[in-house]
């Protein structure tokens, strides 16, 4: 692979933007190069003489040994003379920046030389300002866990030793011990190491960014008394190191700090509307430091993925300066990558550690404190490992697949050669089978379409798993999804088909019991694989699916996050499905399903529920609005509830129509219906695509797109218009010789391909909002608070 597309696909999506733009800097040197080729004479070698010459030196030996002559090149030496480039640091208000002066401009093709060193410059500029921009909010990140340390060490003593005794005397003699043993060891080797190298060994200032919090605790003292005792050692005065002794943590913290309740429940939602604060007094137990212990260590282990994030970012950048400028003398024949990444080398990109020693100190915290002292579970949580594509997934997606190609050309087989449409049962068959078959058949090609997003998302590097909140290393990728989908939809086809080898007609004695139950068996068993608690199918997705459902169900209870809502609108694509679900109640409960006979349609209640049914994803949606409103007084939610309620109201009277007919439900229900649907078109492309900017560089699209091809865009906003509308259907009544059940599938089954459609510019547009913004990481929420006043002291 080359470096170019390498390094894209190493970059953090987020901060795309701030990495060194290689690829115009690549097109700046083919420009250059091109010029060269042009004004090369004709005969001349196109390249390479250099090299060839090298082959005709004379051999040096393969055994000839080095000689150490060294040679001190003054200031005004051919080398240092013949350097293309100069390279200085000038200071623009109060900010560093770097300035590279081309030395040749004189030469042929000079400009093109000149332009590029100072793109070159810009993207360098701009690179260390954010990494230096970054590496400051890790710093002060540092000194808040700082403090939430002091306070979690402070908590535990007081739960694991409540009268606050401790013997520490043991350890301070350890300590002791192990210093003398050092200081002897320091001593013995301050003999044969060069001072240069004693003097480089000097301790950063920033190594102590974060504190484990135990003041004067044993190895930070065996740190200070080697400084203490090498600083001695190089003045030629030994003396005995002093050792502090070791206390705890101070307890007097905990008077100033109170819990942070971080738990979104239904109680913290009322005690907010009622203005509760939402801090409580520290309650000493051991669930409580259970707890702490708990989100500290996600708080940890963010921090820490973030520091890896700014490491490679560093590394990246850095590797790919180095890249461009060896291309830059390959094509130029000038030696100025040299001066150059010494430069890179030198400053705060290059030179600085404060990333790497800060991981080095969070590693050993979070070892210390979080896995008991196991380096190998600790960094087993810090590090987690990729997940691998694993070769039995990709088998068993094409088995299942296959073996539902062959299922559905064997149902097509069965009902054309057995003629089962002629049967005189066919009417019965649509209106009991067909129905509760149907909801599987929703529920795979929601999870096909889903799948389908997948593949687009990694293609165009949308970070799904980050929008989503994803624990890192669960999240599904598109084989997985479709192996689920695909095994589903050959067990309910095999359901469907046995059901069809038996004989249409209602008033026949050869059906069986078992075989009219095999839709509820395999509804059952897909509801008892969801709520498996064991570790097996896909647990971590499966309950993050589970509670994002609840907190749907429990709108506006929760506070409310993008995969909530986000799922909300799916279910909202899925009514045809719940109407399936209530009528299998209807049907097994209170129907005569060993003969395909039923009265639901006729029940009052049935046909209540069938309004409530419908309602409720829309009305989940709608008090999440509401919800929004409330917490971030943005009055773009109160418009997005009065989305949502208009479809409500439409919804209601397109179920009415269906059930009492008539005209004038048929004139208020296409009325309602088409103003909602206008709504909801003119919303998904402003606000959930973000398209329909006239004034954007992408007329009447937007200023960044992912997807190179314009005409995609504008196809799914005319696709998105068609399948909006094909709802009305329902309520205009076109003559097609279609049952009403087939009907009323297929149109739901538009809806949910309008959905899958949906659902990928819907998370580009939120994709960008985070590149734009650099937001690369999810806050996570602290389980101390600090006082207000105590903060402004220190």
């Amino acid at each position: 692979m080359k470096f170019g597309k390498e390094f894209a696909s190493q970059m953090v999506p987020e901060w795309q933007e701030a990495y060194m733009d290689y690829n115009y800097l690549k097109t700046l040197l083919k420009e250059l190069q091109s010029f060269k080729h042009k004004k090369q004479p004709q005969g001349a070698p196109a390249g390479g003489l250099k090299r060839k010459l090298t082959l005709y030196r004379a051999f040096s030996g393969l055994t000839q040994r080095h000689h150490h002559h060294h040679h001190h090149h003054s200031p005004t030496s051919p080398d240092i003379e013949s350097q293309p480039i100069l390279v200085s640091s000038v200071d623009n208000n109060g900010t560093q920046s770097y300035e590279t002066t081309f030395l040749m401009s004189t030469d042929e093709g000079g400009e093109y030389e000149l332009v590029y060193f100072r793109r070159l410059d810009n993207e360098f500029n701009k690179v260390d300002k954010f990494y230096r921009d970054k590496v400051q909010e890790v710093m002060k990140e540092a000194d808040v866990l700082n403090k939430q340390m002091d306070a979690l060490i402070a908590f535990r003593i007081k739960v694991e030793n409540p009268q606050g005794i401790i013997n520490f005397d043991k350890s301070v003699e350890m300590t002791r011990l192990a210093s003398d043993i050092a200081a002897s060891a320091a001593a013995m080797s301050a003999a044969t190491t060069p001072a240069g190298s004693r003097s480089a060994s000097k301790r950063a200032p920033h190594l102590e960014a974060i504190e484990e919090s135990i003041h004067g605790k044993a190895d930070d003292d065996d740190k200070d008394g080697e400084k203490e005792r090498s600083t001695q050692i190089e003045e030629a005065k030994p003396t005995k190191p002093k050792i502090k002794p070791i206390r705890p943590a101070p307890l007097e913290v905990l008077d100033r700090v109170k819990m942070n309740n971080t738990l979104e429940t239904p109680r913290s939602t009322i005690k907010g509307v009622l203005k509760v604060p939402n801090h409580t007094d520290l309650s000493f137990s051991k669930e409580n430091l259970r707890k702490v212990e708990e989100q500290l260590k996600q708080v940890f282990v963010q921090f820490y993925h973030k520091l890896r994030l700014l490491k490679s970012y560093s590394f990246l950048n850095t590797l790919a300066f180095s890249k461009i400028m060896k291309k830059y003398d390959k094509i130029t024949s000038r030696n100025a990558s040299k001066s150059y990444m010494k430069m890179v080398d030198n400053s705060y990109l290059g030179g600085s550690e404060e990333v790497t020693k800060l991981m080095e100190r969070v590693e050993n915290t979070f070892i210390k404190h979080f896995s008991n002292a196991n380096r190998a579970k600790g960094m087993k949580i810090l590090r987690p490992k990729i997940k691998r594509e694993r070769h039995r997934i990709s088998f068993s997606t094409g088995f299942f697949a296959g073996c539902v190609a062959s299922l559905v050309l064997a149902l097509i087989m069965i009902i054309r050669i057995r003629k089962i449409m002629d049967h005189q049962g066919r009417t019965i068959y649509m209106e009991t089978m067909f129905p509760l078959y149907s909801l599987f058949g929703f529920v795979v090609l929601h999870m096909l379409m889903y799948a389908i997003n997948i593949y687009y998302w990694r293609k165009y590097r949308v970070n799904y798993a980050f929008i989503f909140g994803f624990k890192q290393g669960t999240e599904l990728g598109y084989r997985e999804v479709l192996l689920v989908s695909f095994g589903l939809g050959a067990v309910a086809l095999a359901c469907v088909l046995s059901n069809l080898d038996m004989e249409m007609d209602p008033y026949t004695k050869q059906y069986k019991a078992f075989t009219e139950l095999l839709p509820l068996i395999l509804l059952l068993s897909v509801l008892i694989i969801l709520f498996l608690p064991f570790n097996v199918l896909y647990r971590s997705s499966r309950f993050f699916l589970l509670t994002c459902l609840f907190h749907c169900l429990c709108a506006p209870l929760y506070k409310v996050t993008l995969p909530d809502f986000f799922l909300a609108d799916q279910l909202t694509s899925q009514v045809q499905a719940f109407r399936s679900m209530e009528f299998y109640i209807c049907y097994y409960f209170w129907g005569d399903f060993k003969h395909r006979e039923n009265t639901c349609r006729d029940s009052h209640v049935y046909n209540t529920f069938y309004f409530i049914v419908a309602v409720l994803p829309y009305m989940c949606r709608f008090l999440q609005c509401l919800r929004r409103l409330f917490e971030e007084k943005d009055p773009v939610q109160g418009f997005n509830g009065l989305k949502y309620f208009l479809t409500i109201v439409a919804v209601c009277l397109r179920t009415a129509y269906s059930i009492y007919k008539g005209i004038g439900w048929r004139v208020i229900a296409w009325i309602v219906s088409a103003i909602a649907a206008i709504f909801c078109t003119y919303w998904d492309f402003v606000y959930d695509w973000g398209l329909l900017n006239r004034h954007s560089k992408n007329r009447w699209l937007r200023d960044k797109l992912l997807v190179p091809h314009k005409e995609v865009y504008f196809g799914a906003m005319g696709l998105n218009v068609l399948l909006r509308f094909a709802w009305h259907q329902t309520v205009l009544n076109f003559k097609l010789s279609l049952h009403p059940a087939t009907l009323a599938t297929i149109v739901a089954s538009l809806e949910i391909i309008r959905r899958g459609m949906w659902n990928f510019f819907r998370l580009e547009n939120e994709h960008l909002t985070n590149v734009g913004k650099y937001r690369a990481f999810k806050s996570v929420p602290l389980p101390f608070n600090y006082d207000e006043e105590d903060e402004k002291d220190d």
